[in-house]
């Protein structure tokens, strides 16, 4: 169990054992720490352990490159079910932000990466979540092993490819499972949906995702004109 390091405004994901070397003093992490715990470097700084959070994870996991959003890996969530001993099958890793969320929730997670760096770093991205147990961090082309995989309840994709792989969802999905692909861009996207169609998905679905922040201060109220409002295409289908 890992857990974030606190003092401050700096915040640390560290793992018992670890040792962190700061210039407020090198922090130890003892083997039995515990969530509200002070624990001190060498130089008398205290820090607070917090439990882990999932959106901590978007925050602090060693990044390979962008990350899902938070709100995407709701979407997700939400869009296909997924809960406790759920077998999902999951292509493009990356960082593993949406591995590590559904091996939170208690799913049993199989991730494929293709770039062996890229998969290392999520291996410890994984220990470091908590969730090493649970999630399956493989380095290669998840389409080479279509006949190996056997059955899962949901697949999740962030791989340019992803049309390739749900021609093969009948295959690879148990009844009533879904298909939930990640896209940035709408060709991509485009691709996805025939490929689920011409595979006999049904329920299909593709939502852009934009949110707005709101700005409050004395003047008035109104959304904010910083920021990213749009991160991509969620594509959903459904085996029956």
């Amino acid at each position: 169990m890992s857990y974030l390091f606190v003092y401050e405004d700096r915040e640390y994901l560290l793992a018992p054992g670890d040792r962190l070397e700061t210039d407020l003093g090198i922090l130890e992490v003892p083997e039995d720490v515990e969530a509200g715990e002070t624990v001190e470097t060498h130089l008398g700084t205290e820090f607070v352990a917090r439990e882990l959070r999932g959106p901590d994870l978007f925050n602090h996991l060693e990044r390979t490159g962008a990350p899902m959003m938070p709100r995407d890996a709701g979407l997700v969530v939400g869009h296909t079910g997924i809960g406790t001993a759920d077998r999902v099958l999951d292509a493009g890793t990356g960082t593993g932000v949406l591995a590590s969320y559904l091996g939170r929730i208690g799913a049993d997670v199989t991730t494929y990466e293709r770039d062996p760096d890229f998969a290392d770093v999520a291996r410890e991205n994984m220990r470091l979540a908590g969730v090493d147990d649970c999630v399956d961090v493989r380095t290669g082309d998840v389409a080479a092993h279509f006949p190996d995989l056997g059955e899962f309840d949901v697949i999740t994709l962030d791989t340019a490819d992803a049309a390739v792989v749900v021609e093969h969802a009948p295959q690879l999905l148990a009844p009533g499972g879904y298909v939930a692909v990640y896209s940035p861009f709408v060709e991509q996207t485009r691709e996805v949906v025939e490929a689920a169609q011409t595979a006999g998905l049904e329920e299909i679905e593709t939502l852009e995702t934009i949110q707005r922040e709101m700005d409050f201060d004395d003047r008035g109220s109104r959304p904010s004109t910083a920021g990213v409002g749009h991160t991509g295409y969620l594509t959903f289908a459904r085996l029956l």
